[in-house]
């Protein structure tokens, strides 16, 4: 048997319009880049036809699949059941929209193989390509939660919240195992536990492309977030 080589999470809810051209573009990439790969779609509980639509497309290939929550528990949670069932050496997790486009795996792949146990995309990197930023409000918001962040003592990072992060089989497995965090302030616990593990990160530039038409709310989940980092605080970081 071929061993495994990438593992590609893309956690979904309501995305049956735009995983079409994820899903292509994906599998064009993969199929030329490595010889074994699979592509995991979660299914955080949609209510359109993202389970049909993924299934439909990834028919073909043998070892990738759809994993479906049933009901909706966030964006961490969805990242977390399919990095626990990965088989890849490299295991990436990627925004549905693929604002970063896929061939910058390549970025974050070699970060790993020089020795890093995981590497993740920043978009405040000076080297990285904004093709389309956020608006001034996002943008605000998102310095706002990283000030936060470094509130609640992680510091170091410019940018958590990049939907683009690569690990090791080996250190996905035992950060994912660990991960508590089901919502968007998932990634915060992510580096923590990598930190307080002695886990080696690199923060890479990447491509981005915002899209208009994101699932965060700005209030809403904003709020939510918050209240995740007092959580995180309170269970991980330690004194």
């Amino acid at each position: 048997m071929t061993e495994m080589q990438f593992s590609l999470i893309l956690p979904a809810f309501n995305e049956a319009k735009r995983l079409p051209k994820t899903l292509a573009s994906a599998r064009s990439y993969l199929s030329e880049t490595f010889s074994a790969y699979e592509i995991l779609v979660v299914d955080d509980g949609s209510e359109d036809d993202t389970v049909a639509v993924a299934r439909d497309i990834l028919a073909h290939d043998s070892n990738s699949r759809v994993i479906p929550l049933g009901t909706n528990q966030g964006k961490g949670a969805a990242v977390r059941a399919g990095a626990l069932e990965a088989k890849g050496q490299y295991v990436l997790f990627s925004d549905s929209d693929l604002s970063t486009p896929i061939a910058d795996e390549a970025r974050l792949r070699a970060a790993i193989d020089a020795g890093a146990d995981l590497a993740i995309g920043s978009r405040r990197h000076p080297e990285s390509e904004i093709t389309l930023a956020q608006n001034v409000v996002r943008q605000s918001m998102g310095r706002i939660f990283n000030l936060f962040v470094r509130m609640a003592g992680l510091s170091g990072f410019e940018d958590t919240q990049c939907g683009f992060k690569m690990f090791t089989h080996a250190s996905a497995e035992r950060i994912f195992r660990e991960l508590k965090t089901d919502g968007f302030a998932f990634d915060v616990e992510i580096l923590l536990l990598a930190r307080n593990a002695g886990l080696s990160l690199a923060e890479i530039p990447v491509q981005w492309e915002n899209d208009p038409e994101s699932r965060v709310h700005m209030i809403r989940d904003s709020l939510r977030m918050l209240w995740e980092l007092v959580l995180i605080r309170l269970n991980h970081l330690r004194h």
